[in-house]
């Protein structure tokens, strides 16, 4: 087929790049509001990693099935289900009266971004065929990514000064319904050519996996790690990881094909992208309750600082992306995660008064590390393994990194929960603070956590529980900065020792391209799904 219409093509763009900004709209509005979600539903710390964690844990369980059921039912149905499934979530959270009910929201959010990711590139694929015509809407539609988690702490302070937290999922009500209507008219659906199935063994078996692990590790932070349940969880999370492996290793249209770690590149880039986006994802986590409960700023005053993080990967995007292709992802990745790993180290002496220019720089470095790790990640992966799986390489890498995402709130959270509680009757007597005081709050915090001790009434104790909380809370937050600059560093030395030179691989001799219905490359659009959301 030819080049589509200039007319199709850049309706093509408008929808993908709005599907793909609702996708993404909710991980930063949602993180800069948790504070607010907190008081106004007295949510414990577990519970507010949850409210993260729906939204992420469906879009990283199913992404890769989206993806295929797009491949072979049409892309422009899986499209609109998705913004159908993104609006009805925004719905669920903006009507919820209890935190569960935003869990159910942010779920239904999850599943409208999981099959919007890898359409919205599939759809570009199909009206660009010229790989490198496409190259300039993929920049576009990454723009947009990132412009969604950019924008998306503003968008919650500025509704939060005026209005209450559940306000902040309105936008993506409008946003959506109009997409769905507009797509309506204006997408042309295509399919995948070839004998491709669902691979409902390996979804089966990994949904499970993932969501056991996460609960697992959430339950355990804020309980114990002996409780039944807790052991239970992740038992379930182990068998059912080894069920995986076992029925893709057997399946003839595996969804993830094992035989792709056998390529070092593959499998470093797949871990880092999994250990920055825990990282990152947890890092929001973990700063927006510090905005909230110890410097008790406005939402929008936090949502300044918080973008100063995104906002540095957005304008840098497009500059890296031109170095990818002249500077080895032995240099670039480890690079970046170094300066990331110092940026994190910087951060561990925040206190209860550091001024927004004390933090400024370093939130602003922070940023600059992770540019120079999100945009040439994916990239590497999809060039380090043979052309014909280029597809499955991405979508194995968007799959971990929204792994990464979904662990971030749950490991930061529970370890944060976890030292404050265990630090805050040192620092109560510490305030002169004695007997049932103390006593008080420790079993608050015990049984509700941290956020609970904020909202007990203890007269003129008051304000000094307040400052022994802060103080408490200081030292989760430094131990979590610590572990994640660990980590960071830890993944440095995995990309130091496994990465090469991308090869940029090619079509077979004499493959041209495959036909579609209509006609786009069979695997083009997802094997530049990684790439463009790097960016």
């Amino acid at each position: 087929m030819g080049t589509a219409p200039q007319e199709r093509r850049a309706a093509t763009l408008v929808m993908a790049c709005v599907g793909v900004f609702v996708a993404y709209l909710p991980v930063t509005t949602v993180s800069a509001s948790l504070p607010a979600i907190q008081r106004a539903l007295h949510a414990s710390t577990s519970q507010l990693s949850w409210v993260s964690d729906a939204f992420v844990l469906p879009m990283a369980a199913l992404i890769l099935t989206a993806g295929v059921f797009g491949d072979v039912h049409g892309r422009k149905k899986v499209y609109q289900a998705g913004l159908a499934l993104s609006s009805l979530g925004a719905l669920v959270a903006l009507c919820a009266q209890s935190v569960q009910a935003v869990w159910a929201g942010q779920a239904l959010a999850g599943l409208g971004s999981a099959a919007l990711l890898p359409t919205t590139l599939a759809l570009i694929s199909h009206a660009v065929p010229d790989p490198r015509e496409r190259g300039r809407f993929i920049g576009l539609w990454a723009t947009s990514l990132t412009a969604a988690l950019a924008l998306g702490p503003v968008i919650a302070g500025t509704v939060l000064d005026h209005f209450a937290w559940r306000w902040i999922y309105l936008l993506a009500l409008p946003a959506s319904l109009l997409a769905m209507a507009f797509a309506a008219k204006l997408l042309t659906d295509s399919r995948a050519p070839g004998t491709r199935r669902l691979d409902w063994p390996g979804q089966i078996t990994a949904a499970p996996a993932i969501t056991a692990l996460v609960y697992g590790i959430i339950e355990g932070g804020a309980e114990s790690f002996t409780d039944v349940k807790v052991m239970v969880a992740l038992s379930t999370a182990a068998v059912a990881a080894v069920g995986f492996v076992l029925v893709e290793r057997r399946s003839s249209s595996p969804m993830l094909d094992l035989t792709l770690f056998r390529s070092p590149a593959f499998t470093a880039t797949t871990l880092i992208a999994m250990i920055s986006f825990l990282g990152l994802i947890g890092f929001f986590f973990a700063l927006s309750l510090y905005f909230g409960m110890v410097q008790r700023l406005s939402t929008l005053d936090a949502a300044w600082r918080l973008l100063m993080v995104t906002s540095v990967p957005l304008l840098l995007g497009a500059p890296v992306g031109r170095l990818v292709h002249r500077v080895s992802p032995r240099v670039l990745i480890p690079g970046g995660l170094l300066v990331t790993t110092a940026a994190l180290l910087t951060l561990t002496d925040l206190g209860a008064h550091t001024s927004f220019g004390s933090m400024a720089w370093r939130l602003a470095l922070l940023g600059l590390g992770l540019a120079f790790v999100i945009t040439p990640m994916t990239a590497t992966a999809v060039s380090a393994v043979p052309f014909h799986q280029a597809s499955m390489a991405a979508a194995g890498n968007n799959a971990f990194r929204q792994v990464g995402a979904a662990l971030g709130p749950a490991v930061l959270g529970a370890l944060l929960s976890t030292k404050a509680v265990d630090a805050l009757p040192g620092h109560l007597t510490d305030a002169g603070l004695t007997g049932r005081t103390v006593e008080q709050v420790r079993t608050v915090a015990e049984h509700g956590g941290i956020g609970a001790v904020a909202g007990v009434d203890l007269g003129a104790d008051t304000p000094r529980v307040l400052g022994a909380l802060s103080e408490a809370f200081l030292d989760g937050l430094h131990l979590c900065l610590i572990v994640s600059a660990v980590l960071t560093l830890l993944a440095a030395a995995l990309g130091a020792l496994m990465l090469r030179r991308p090869r940029h691989t090619a079509p077979p001799a004499g493959a041209g391209p495959r036909q579609e219905v209509p006609a786009p490359r069979h695997g083009g659009a997802t094997s530049l799904a990684g790439n463009a959301a790097e960016r």
